[in-house]
């Protein structure tokens, strides 16, 4: 990740990539022949935005941190931020205003590295007919039930796990070559995951240990550098889910991420896995979670 001093790089890059994905014509602007990038220039987004062109320029090149929130607005309109980026954008610059002060790790009782309340392993413990897992901002799998340690097997059971034998869903993904046949939409996996660590990145811009999954990533995947490259983010990640489980077959699930306000804890979704009643696929999650 950028180390440039209240996260410029980070903000740098993440709103010329927007810039440079809308046409002229798509924000009603006239075109030309003569025009040497293909999105829009940097005095186009600040007449859309209201501002002006030195003003938008400094924005741009990171200088965020005294900016209003009716002006980042302003430039989430011009820029056709989605709802994600939109956060983004503006956990971008809450970070660069608390730039200033000292990096520290949170304290064990507030850090996400620790595991769940009892509370919750209870209510993981009663979906007995639905995968349910905890996962943190970093992808770690802190908290599972048993439907979702065996539907997650292989990631379980990947070598690479940490130390407590948890798994990092980006990891994985990115670095155990099965995870290839057991996410059947691979790719669109990756960049799922990519861009839910880009938005924890715009949150936690001083967590060390993401910097250093994303060190780990950016240095031994291609595919890794290639979507963070893309400066996509992600805040919630729903849908279907098609699994190649190595004993169940092939599932087609539907998933759903919930927040999970954990007191004092950094950022934690509750990711849900059930299957549509009445399909193959409920059957072979029933058989799955009968073995358990």
């Amino acid at each position: 990740m950028e180390q440039q001093p209240g996260n410029r790089g980070e903000i740098r890059d993440f709103l010329a990539g927007r810039r440079a994905r809308i046409t002229p014509a798509q924000a009603g602007l006239p075109t030309s022949a003569r025009r040497r990038v293909a999105g829009l220039r940097r005095e186009e987004v600040a007449v859309l935005a209201g501002v002006s062109t030195e003003w938008y320029t400094r924005l741009e090149k990171g200088h965020i941190a005294g900016v209003s929130d009716g002006v980042l607005d302003a430039v989430a309109r011009a820029l056709r931020l989605d709802d994600d980026e939109r956060t983004h954008l503006f956990d971008l610059a809450r970070s660069s205003r608390h730039a200033s002060r000292t990096p520290s790790h949170r304290p064990p009782s507030r850090s996400s590295d620790v595991g769940v309340p009892p509370r919750t392993q209870w209510l993981l413990d009663s979906m007995t007919t639905s995968s349910a897992f905890v996962r943190n901002g970093r992808t770690d799998i802190v908290a599972g039930n048993p439907l979702a340690r065996a539907l997650l097997a292989p990631m379980f059971g990947s070598a690479t796990i940490d130390r407590r034998g948890r798994p990092n869903i980006a990891r994985y993904i990115f670095l155990d070559p099965s995870a290839h046949d057991f996410f059947v939409d691979w790719d669109a996996a990756g960049a799922a995951t990519a861009a839910l660590l880009r938005a924890e990145a715009g949150r936690e811009p001083r967590d060390r240990a993401l910097r250093a999954l994303v060190g780990e990533l950016s240095t031994l995947s291609p595919e890794f550098r290639s979507h963070w490259a893309a400066h996509d983010v992600l805040m919630r990640h729903d849908g279907v889910k098609r699994l190649r489980h190595p004993e169940a077959g092939h599932l087609e699930l539907a998933f759903q991420s919930l927040d999970l306000p954990l007191p004092g804890r950094a950022v934690h979704d509750l990711i849900i896995y059930t299957a549509e009643p009445g399909t193959p696929s409920e059957d072979r999650l029933k058989r799955l979670a009968d073995r358990d």
